[in-house]
């Protein structure tokens, strides 16, 4: 199997870089780490996406492979998103990075403070 090549412009690993760098994404995938969610359960827990990008996000990520969309003959029809084996897979390094933000947030917003006294 042949591997990207990430610094080449023309490699496609860029447009996986692009995905899991997308903010929504991550939140998403973190979201869906413990099982599948609904729609509404997705949107409340990942706060302050609107419904249109966080439909473009799931689509994305279904496009990609990350996660599958289970539509149930109910009235109302019920949706479930839940990753797939290679969206867990993803899952660790997504998170080891949350963590980090979540660690460096204080010395991150002191830097952007310092920063921005200075001028």
């Amino acid at each position: 199997m042949d591997t990207g090549d990430a610094f080449d412009p023309n490699c496609p690993t860029r447009l996986v870089l692009d995905r899991i760098g997308d903010k929504w994404s991550v939140l998403v995938l973190l979201s869906l780490a413990k099982g599948s969610m609904r729609f509404t359960e997705l949107r409340d827990r990942v706060g302050g996406v609107t419904p249109k990008v966080l439909t473009q996000t799931l689509r994305a990520m279904e496009y990609d492979g990350l996660l599958t969309r289970k539509v149930y003959a109910e009235v109302p029809p019920r949706v479930e998103y839940t990753l797939t084996d290679l969206g867990h897979s993803l899952h660790q390094p997504v998170a080891a990075v949350a963590q980090w933000a979540e660690s460096n947030i204080d010395r991150i917003l002191s830097s952007r403070e310092a920063a921005d006294h200075t001028g």
